[in-house]
């Protein structure tokens, strides 16, 4: 055991210098973003920012704005935080010292002293930011890259596969799985990979005539051009590219908007389908990363090209956006729970009952942040 541990240190220090820059680059990016969404609804509602800050800890550069907020770069760059008028900490939990002693001109810019709407609306302006900002990209990367596309044909069907159960034969090309139109190769891959177990009826047009066929897709553990394995869903089906077969379809700016909607709520619909997973069994939590993970994938991404490291950043941002929605108490989720509570009692909880949340939440989140890092572990050991 301590050699394949010495192993990971191994892969990770060696490695670390190709990663951390990308690393740096997409969560700067991202926490960027969630944090703006805080800040400026926040000064929409009249709010006094103190501190807006990449990352935690001592800081390493900053300065005031007109309106007296420190804009900061801090040593830790794994997050961010804005912090309110009234904080008594980074996750907004208030000072009660300090809102106790405000005179009335000090509370019109307490965060804590604003209505129950208004301090939800800050508080889901991060993650809702960090939505926004995926679509943005998306339509980005569609409008100026277009939108690549390859014919869903059949090229070869591998031998007591779930195609050949099926009834799949070369020459095949789908055109429908379960009445969604499917426009290319990769469409019915993403279909696919995300329905293991999962019966499908797939629209298939063979030589002059439709046909209709119902397939099962495995699970398999299948491995990306970087060697990760990722468990998916099969069918047994290859694509072989000639050349002129994929085509880039360059598309209109509504129609990238479009897509980057479409886009968006599929990489949110994969990853709540994929947490429920985790609890009914049907999915292993092995692939639960943290930040270890995330720079080994940004790493590995740069070397595709700078749209595919943009990219990433955009799946990141719904990642980060959807995490932060959950109802832990100290993520942004558990404050809107609690705001939800107060708006339903028409009073607050208790003081001692809003901090032993925070103390559970901490604990959930750490607890979340240990089960990630070995899972990064054991990734970077078995690479």
């Amino acid at each position: 055991m301590s050699e394949f541990f010495l192993h990971s240190f191994n892969v990770l220090s060696h490695g670390l210098l190709g990663y951390i820059v990308p690393f740096l680059f997409v969560l700067t990016i991202v926490v960027f973003f969630h944090e703006l969404g805080h800040f400026l609804v926040a000064r929409w509602a009249g709010v006094k920012v103190l501190t807006f800050s990449l990352g935690f800890g001592p800081e390493l550069a900053g300065f005031n704005d007109r309106l007296g907020t420190r804009w900061k770069i801090s040593a830790i760059p794994l997050g961010g935080y804005v912090k309110f008028f009234g904080d008594d900490s980074e996750a907004s939990t208030p000072s009660t010292q300090t809102l106790a002693t405000m005179t009335a001109e000090e509370s019109e810019g307490s965060f804590h002293h604003k209505s129950v709407g208004k301090r939800a609306a800050i508080v889901a302006a991060g993650p809702f930011a960090n939505f926004i900002l995926a679509i943005v990209i998306f339509t980005c990367l569609f409008t100026f890259f277009g939108k690549p596309s390859t014919t869903a044909r059949v090229d070869k069907v591998e031998a007591n596969s779930a195609a050949a159960a099926a009834g799949f034969q070369v020459g095949d090309v789908v055109t429908a799985i379960d009445g969604t139109t499917i426009g290319s190769f990769s469409d019915m891959q993403r279909v696919v990979s995300v329905h293991a177990g999962d019966t499908l009826t797939f629209t298939v047009k063979r030589g002059d005539s439709t046909v209709q066929l119902s397939g099962t897709p495995e699970l398999r553990e299948v491995k990306d051009p970087f060697g990760n394995a990722h468990k998916l869903g099969v069918l047994g089906i290859t694509r072989a590219t000639a050349p002129g077969d994929a085509v880039t379809e360059r598309v209109d700016p509504a129609t990238a908007l479009w897509l980057g909607v479409k886009e968006t709520w599929f990489v949110i619909d994969r990853t709540l389908a994929y947490i429920g997973g985790i609890f009914t069994g049907r999915e292993a939590a092995d692939q639960v990363g943290g930040p270890l993970r995330i720079a080994q994938i940004s790493g590995q991404v740069a070397t595709l090209g700078v749209a595919a490291l943009i990219h990433l950043a955009a799946v990141l941002s719904i990642s980060i956006g959807l995490l932060n929605l959950f109802p832990v108490p100290l993520l942004d989720g558990g404050h809107l729970l609690f705001y939800a509570v107060e708006a339903a009692r028409g009073r607050p909880l208790s003081e001692r009952a809003q901090e032993m949340g925070f103390r559970i939440g901490l604990g959930l989140v750490l607890m979340l942040m240990v089960f990630a890092t070995y899972n990064d572990i054991l990734h970077l050991g078995a690479s």
